[in-house]
């Protein structure tokens, strides 16, 4: 068999919580390692991240630490790439582990299908044992609360897709894509595969090959990451200078119905029955969801915390959906520092 060798970046920033999980996954790979190079491009860390990573680097040769002064994540892919040695690329992301065949499915798949690029889907996790991580890992893998997104709900069968999670490219892809863009601290691989797309190029998720991914840890930093997810949609939709989905709208649908919906009640009270009942319905499609959660979860208190959490998802998404638009409106450049 004919053994390609592979470089993976992973990016980090402030990942000390879950680096060397990730790492020993890395290690413990079927993969013959004298195949594999991985370089771990650090943000500027202000934990211990690097002081792990360092640990073992200093133990094995193939895997090593770079430096991003600029610290946001396309900065760090393509430092990555400009050091990568391999024929295929790999982007591993340092809140997962990986299965021990990880690396040898993905490329197996990479050159069976003839593919550009290919990926798994996620096994999410709750960072802690708490009702509200737990709420937060199930509402960010359920089709109300993220769509159909299918590496995070789930697939069947081998499928073409438009985007899979970080992603096993072939190195020659690069040549005619170019980099990543640096204006997306956020949503970048969505913009490189739409690129990868426009040029004819096929993705294919692979569901057999399972990514475990760990939420976020608090409602506050899913609160931003979805927020950043919203905002720079626009943005991509812009450069690749495609229209929106329906998906993409809906939560800012939501976020414009709750408030101007509210206001519109005040001036036609006939319209609050309407206006109630598509809240009540909101909440009812919350709770049932919720409470298929909380007999799979044993948990009861996932009943009233999805409601919650599903409404924050489709909340920040949308704010930041709208702001994203002003900005693309008003060629403003979106400003946001890096976070876990």
């Amino acid at each position: 068999m004919n053994i390609h060798t592979v470089s993976i970046i992973c990016p980090v920033f402030n990942e000390e919580k879950y680096i060397e999980a990730c790492i020993v996954s890395i290690l413990e790979q079927d993969y013959p390692k004298e195949a594999m190079e991985v370089l771990f491009i650090d943000g500027n860390s202000t934990d211990n991240s690097t002081g792990i990573i360092k640990r073992y680097t200093a133990q094995y040769s193939f895997l090593k630490l770079l430096n991003n002064p600029e610290r946001i994540v396309p900065y760090a892919l393509n430092k990555g790439l400009e050091a990568a040695k391999g024929e295929v690329i790999m982007r591993l992301d340092a809140h997962c582990t990986y299965p021990t065949n990880y690396i040898s499915e993905l490329v197996r798949y990479l050159y069976q299908l003839n593919a550009d690029n290919v990926g798994g889907v996620w096994n999410t996790q709750p960072a802690k044992d708490t009702p509200i991580c737990q709420a937060i890992a199930f509402a960010s893998s359920h089709p109300f609360g993220v769509g159909g997104s299918m590496h995070k709900i789930g697939a069947s069968k081998i499928m073409e897709t438009d985007t899979v999670p970080f992603g096993c490219y072939k190195r020659e892809i690069f040549d005619k894509t170019g980099l990543f863009d640096t204006d997306l601290v956020r949503n970048q691989d969505d913009e490189f595969n739409g690129r990868l797309l426009n040029l004819g190029g096929k993705i294919y998720l692979i569901p057999q090959v399972i990514i475990n991914y760990t939420a976020r840890d608090t409602l506050c930093k899913m609160r931003k990451m979805y927020y950043q997810y919203g905002l720079y949609k626009p943005l991509v939709n812009k450069k690749l200078g495609a229209p929106a989905t329906v998906r993409q709208f809906f939560p800012i649908l939501f976020l414009l119905g709750l408030t101007i919906g509210g206001v519109v009640c005040m001036i036609w009270p006939l319209l609050l029955h309407f206006y109630t009942s598509v809240l009540l319905l909101y909440l009812f499609i919350g709770i049932v969801v919720g409470s298929m959660g909380a007999i799979r979860a044993h948990q009861p208190l996932l009943a009233l915390l999805m409601p919650y959490v599903f409404f924050n998802i489709h909340m920040s998404y949308g704010i930041g959906y709208l702001v994203g638009i002003f900005n693309v409106l008003g060629k403003k450049t979106a400003q946001v520092k890096p976070s876990r």
